[in-house]
């Protein structure tokens, strides 16, 4: 049987084929640090696990969940937004639960994107932005992002007849996978530009509370008049390490949130009861148990920016995420120098390129390890003589 030919436009998805690379490494008996996908290697906060264990035992939670997330998960969520943003959502037509953001990403192409139509994605950036679009039958108009703009898309730069027929710009901050951030002025910027050409502005929030150093993450919502040409994704996942859980929600305006539920009425069922009901805890957590999280990620950054630095990284500090976005040695792909560090440092870590064309000449760290573990990947890069000048034949 033969696959449908839209696959055939799909790259390998980087997150499974760096799983590939560490078995493989394990298996020629590699002492193997990963720092390469964004998984928190602290455990779900207690209080959380503590409701998830009362949820299961109430015999209401067992049965099918309303396709739109329960009424109390819902409203807590317009809840959190109103305490964070100071937004004013409707929880019963403004509010939808999500089986994690990644679902709802993917989703909201289908929702709005014909064969044929023009999506606006940056380049480098979460994968889905661009998969989903092409499983739409859609085709995805690459924004350029990177030092020289501050890794915003310049919107003067889009094409008046590329504007003209985009109906998505997908955009992420605190940013995956350059752990660059936005003000709310360049959010103002965006809206305008949508408002102009008629194009639904998706904004992926996942890492809006992975920030430091006093930056604090804005939303769209913060702006009047965005609801109805906005759509934010939100994820339990990172904030408080429930990655595996897959809950989450996207706000929007009315129109918008209906178009969404229908695609989401036909494929999916929604999130299991008692994981709503967790995630209601969760989005009640004091906000000091949330800074506890970040500080650890700030130490560990703090680590892994003076280590890199003494290895001839000329770095500035990141503000938001726990990702790094470092350019490789001159002289060398991303591919290549990711296949250094994996044979000579056994440091797993995922080239640029898999996050778009404009990612070569970069690569991605996480932050998902301990302290002592960085330092010991720093030390096998001092020792495997890993540097930013270093020559790859030399290596």
């Amino acid at each position: 049987m033969k696959p449908s030919e839209r696959l055939d436009r799909i790259p390998p998805y980087i997150f499974a084929e760096i799983d590939k690379k560490i078995d493989e490494a394990k298996a020629k008996g590699y002492d193997i640090i990963s720092l390469g996908i964004g998984d928190p290697d602290t455990p779900t906060f207690p209080h959380i696990v503590k409701s998830m264990h009362e949820s299961i035992d109430d015999a209401s939670t067992h049965n099918y969940p309303p396709y739109q997330g329960t009424k109390d998960f819902r409203k807590a969520c317009a809840d959190w937004m109103k305490n964070r943003y100071n937004a004013d959502l409707n929880s019963e037509s403004e509010v939808l639960a999500l089986i994690g953001s990644k679902e709802g990403i993917a989703h909201v192409f289908l929702a709005f994107v014909d064969p044929g139509d023009i999506t606006l994605v940056p380049d480098p950036a979460y994968p889905v932005y661009r998969n989903a679009t092409v499983l739409a039958g859609g085709t995805p108009y690459f924004m350029p992002i990177g030092p020289e703009n501050n890794y915003l898309p310049d919107l003067d730069k889009i094409p008046e007849e590329i504007a003209q027929k985009a109906k998505i710009i997908f955009l992420n901050y605190p940013n995956n996978p350059t752990g660059a951030v936005a003000t709310l002025e360049y959010f103002k910027k965006v809206l305008e530009f949508a408002k102009k050409y008629n194009i639904l502005i998706c904004h992926d929030q996942a890492y809006c509370e992975m920030t430091y150093d006093g930056y604090v993450a804005p939303s769209f919502f913060e702006l009047e008049g965005a609801k109805e040409h906005c759509l934010e994704f939100f994820s339990h996942s990172k904030t408080y390490n429930m990655t595996g859980w897959r809950i989450g929600w996207v706000a929007g305006g009315e129109k918008l949130m209906k178009s969404l539920s229908v695609i989401k009425n036909n494929i999916d069922s929604g999130a299991f009861k008692a994981i709503q009901n967790a995630g209601i805890v969760a989005l009640k957590t004091p906000k000091s148990e949330i800074d506890k999280l970040n500080d650890i990620y700030k130490r560990r950054r703090d680590v892994m920016v003076q280590g890199l630095r003494e290895l001839g990284w000329q770095i500035e500090t990141p503000k938001a995420t726990f990702y790094m976005w470092l350019p490789v040695p001159q002289g060398m792909t991303s591919v290549e120098f990711v296949e250094i560090m994996l044979e000579k440092a056994h440091l797993v870590v995922p080239p640029g390129t898999g996050y778009g064309d404009k990612g070569e000449g970069f690569f991605r760290i996480a932050l998902t390890v301990e302290e002592d573990k960085l330092n010991e990947a720093l030390q096998r890069m001092k020792k495997a003589g890993i540097t930013y000048n270093m020559i790859k034949e030399a290596v």
